[in-house]
């Protein structure tokens, strides 16, 4: 899977060092693939084949042994499963060197399992539209509650249970039962909610094993690297629309604080004690026991964000005038020691970043390290908040594997859900709280709270662009999960927003979606996940297969116990069963 096979004909009389290089490394060395002997005689080549990768375009390099001297670069993209030569040969009678790949066997479309897959999920999709509707029309309902009445009426006859009356009265109760009174609760955010835990159960199983579906190895983003910050977002506007009923419903500050507390220990023991990814290699010991992880890192953010909402949030909203030249500052300016706190964190994190001395590296480093940088900073991986991780917690205790080593074929633990980066989890959580107070200070104001959404998506994106020039790379302070720098945030709070004004215009504005199925996971996102992550190795949601080297059978797999959980979630939902902690 992901791979090709490259045969190297070499017809030169000296011996060539082939070498080679991702389209995706920055400024990296060229990793050796293995050496390709002189041909025995003119004209008369020497093959050696070689397996390369097919998930990134590829710079391969051929180098003479004798004098070290680059002899080609050949920039190539091979297929999955293609069969390839590269040639090299004296062009004609001059000492020029022609290196030229040619196609011996066709790559398959590894892409077409995805295609076939988004077609039948979106037939279901339209056909519950197609239903849903056709079930809403006034014939249809009456048709069926005709045909339903008369079943009633006839069941009741035979069982002789019944008077004409009581028939009526059990038709009228059981077919069309009186309306109760509309909830108050955004179907929207569930919605959001779901999305992310569902993008996130998928990925976390493995995504069909494309690399898309994988976390970027360093800087940029990949769908992978979307759905954490969308899930910490979401959470910071659940806490500030809970903490404003709670306190409406006359609960103290106190009594509050005291059940943040007590939910962020639960929510950072689980983490720690039951979905802990140590477990894959037996019993849990001290000596290797990760400490940071996904729970741990939003029972953190839940901690610090939902004490600065309990320090600013107000019970009554209805007082507040909306006359004063600055009322349309009115959801940041009521709260802002929240946005004082919040920015002396950040300035913490900038300075932490781009001043802490990390010895045998550069100040302010932000690289991979590994091949990276052309291979001066070996050691350097994650800079300052890879330092700190290993001071505060132990370099035993944090992440062993990095997806660093994919690509800059590091071998430095670093952990994404580290201490430093935690900092910019708050931020992101508080930019969720601030949409969750303009939902309460424009609540019903749909043309307000859209419009709002728009421009702090728009303010955070030009912020993005400025931090990042635009660029994967070459920014001020690129797009980079591992470290979630400051950019990464305001990035996917800008996607946020913007996702979140799409879902809350269609699902509560105009009610053209329910929601579903995302809705159902989203109202039970901590069993989900948990669970997920603690049956992950049992059927339904794995199994043996057949050929364990193709997307087809591994994106059906996970797709498979991806919507086993969304089913979970609905059925549960169904019998009202939550798991709150």
């Amino acid at each position: 899977m992901d791979e090709a096979i490259l045969t190297v004909s070499n017809e030169l009389d000296i011996e060539l060092v082939v070498s080679w290089m991702s389209e995706r490394c920055y400024q990296c060395l060229y990793q050796q693939l293995g050496v390709v002997p002189a041909g025995p005689s003119p004209g008369q080549p020497s093959s050696v084949d070689f397996v390369v990768g097919t998930q990134h375009g590829i710079t391969l390099q051929l180098n003479s042994t004798t004098v070290n001297l680059e002899l080609c670069t050949v920039p190539f993209h091979f297929g999955e499963h293609g069969n390839y030569s590269l040639w090299v040969k004296h062009l004609d009678a001059s000492s020029v060197v022609n290196c030229s790949v040619v196609t011996g066997a066709d790559p398959v479309n590894s892409y077409i399992p995805i295609l076939v897959a988004f077609l039948i999920f979106a037939g279901l999709a339209l056909a519950s539209a197609i239903g849903t509707t056709i079930l809403g029309l006034d014939v249809v309902r009456g048709f069926f509650y005709r045909i339903s009445g008369s079943m009633e009426t006839e069941r009741l006859i035979n069982s002789e249970l019944g008077s004409p009356d009581r028939t009526v009265s059990l038709i009228a109760d059981n077919i069309l039962p009186p309306p109760s009174s509309p909830s108050k609760r955004l179907r929207s955010l569930d919605t959001f909610r779901g999305i992310s835990l569902v993008i996130m159960v998928f990925v976390n199983y493995g995504g069909g094993r494309y690399w898309f579906f994988r976390h970027e190895s360093w800087n940029g983003l990949t769908v992978a690297d979307l759905v954490f910050p969308w899930f910490v977002f979401i959470m910071g506007t659940s806490i500030a629309l809970s903490t404003h009923s709670m306190l409406r419903a006359g609960s103290t500050r106190c009594s509050l604080l005291r059940k943040v507390v007590w939910r962020s220990m639960q929510l950072f023991i689980i983490g720690v004690f039951i979905i802990n990814p140590n477990y894959c290699h037996g019993p849990l010991s001290w000596d290797n026991l990760r400490i940071p992880g996904v729970l741990q890192r939003l029972a953190f953010s839940y901690l610090v964000v939902a004490c600065l909402d309990l320090l600013v949030a107000r019970g009554r909203l209805d007082i507040l005038t909306t006359d004063a030249w600055w009322s349309p500052g009115l959801d940041i300016l009521l709260y802002w020691p929240a946005w004082l706190c919040v920015l002396i964190l950040e300035i913490i994190w900038l300075c932490l970043t781009f001043l802490l001395p990390v010895p045998d590296c550069p100040t302010g480093y932000l690289g991979p390290g590994g091949i990276g940088d052309m291979g001066l900073y070996a050691n350097c991986t994650g800079g300052a908040a890879s330092l700190i991780d290993r001071w505060l917690l132990g370099e035993s205790h944090i992440y062993q594997t990095p997806s660093s080593r994919v690509i800059y074929a590091t071998h430095m633990p670093h952990d994404p859900e580290g201490v430093l980066g935690s900092i910019n989890s708050i931020l992101m959580a508080f930019l969720g709280l601030q949409a969750g107070k303009i939902i309460l200070h424009y609540r019903d104001l749909h043309t307000s709270i859209i419009s709002r959404f728009l421009i702090w998506g728009l303010l955070l994106g030009a912020i993005s662009a400025a931090l990042t020039k635009c660029s994967t790379d070459h920014g001020f302070i690129p797009v980079n999960k591992n470290l979630w720098s400051l950019s990464y945030v305001t990035t996917l709070a800008c996607f946020a927003n913007v996702l979140l004004v799409l879902v809350y215009f269609t699902v509560d504005v105009k009610k053209w979606w329910s929601g579903a199925p995302f809705y159902y996971p989203g109202m039970n996102s901590i069993l989900v996940y948990v669970g997920h992550e603690v049956f992950e190795e049992y059927f339904p949601f794995r199994w043996r297969m057949s050929n364990s080297q193709s997307h087809t059978e591994h994106l059906t797999q996970n797709l498979v116990a991806t919507s086993c959980w969304v089913f979970i979630a609905y059925v549960l939902y169904r019998k009202k069963i939550f798991w709150k902690i």
